[in-house]
């Protein structure tokens, strides 16, 4: 039987795209289930540090880095940073990502390529540069954030759902190459979530009108995502991977 009280005690995780809604529930959350974190943002700085101040006042152990993970470079100034300062890395959830809304003709190559660079590219690179990191530790989990759009399609979305289409292919391609160093890949997909896009505020009056369509009757919060994230990345799920996870209370349900 597996204890889930303290049971990531000893582990480091990276969480990009940590400083706001699913990224700082997840970041909270494996805190407190006992891993140290890097709390990570692409520009935020005030905002890593206040998560990395929440899990240290809370006896828990914290690293803010901003870092652009479009940017390899970056990337292996953060992965060396978190080695230094907690020996190495465990688990990487790969959350960042830049969902704008932009009609396929209207779409220009700066965004086509920011997205797929941010959600997919910038996993890929977080992804090479932690998993020699996770082999030397006999193991590790990674977790890729997806969206339902994805599957269900959403219009002027073409170009989120293509970078999050990849980013599941990158996990279930992981999960296969990796399994043999005890290393685990999932992908989670949110579905009508109650968060702040773009900065400008909860999503819940845009999405009020969609509870008709959940039959659980409610938006989903970050702590629901959280809670999925801590249990595919501790000892409880250690024969899942390769899998992917919906959390939409019931309004998709792929075959």
């Amino acid at each position: 039987m597996v204890d889930l009280v303290n049971e990531l005690a000893g582990k480091v995780a990276i969480v990009t795209g940590s400083a706001r809604n699913i990224g700082r529930a997840t970041a909270l959350e494996l805190a407190h289930a006992g891993a140290a974190i890097v709390v990570n943002a692409r520009t935020a700085q005030d905002l890593c540090e206040e998560v990395a101040h929440e899990i240290t006042a809370a006896g828990g152990r914290a690293l803010p880095f901003v870092a652009d993970i479009t940017d390899a470079d970056a990337v292996t100034r953060m992965v060396a940073a978190a080695k230094a300062e907690f020996g190495g890395i465990d688990i990487l959830v790969n959350n960042a990502a830049f969902r704008s809304r932009v009609p396929f003709v209207e779409l220009d190559d700066e965004t086509w390529d920011f997205t797929l660079g941010a959600s997919f590219q910038g996993a890929y690179r977080m992804c090479k540069a932690c998993v020699p990191n996770m082999i030397a530790r006999g193991g590790g989990a990674i977790i890729g954030v997806g969206g339902v759009g994805s599957y269900a399609g959403q219009p002027a979305r073409t170009h989120v759902m293509a970078a999050k289409a990849g980013l599941g292919a990158l996990m279930r391609g992981l999960a296969m190459d990796l399994g043999r160093h005890n290393i685990r890949a999932n992908y989670v997909i949110v579905g009508h979530y109650d968060t702040e896009i773009e900065g400008s505020g909860s999503a819940k009056a845009a999405n009020v009108k969609d509870l008709a369509g959940i039959p659980l009757g409610r938006l989903g919060t970050p702590q629901d995502m959280a809670d999925l994230i801590r249990f595919l990345v501790g000892p409880g799920a250690s024969y899942i991977s390769a899998q992917t996870i919906h959390s939409n209370g019931a309004s998709f349900s792929p075959m």
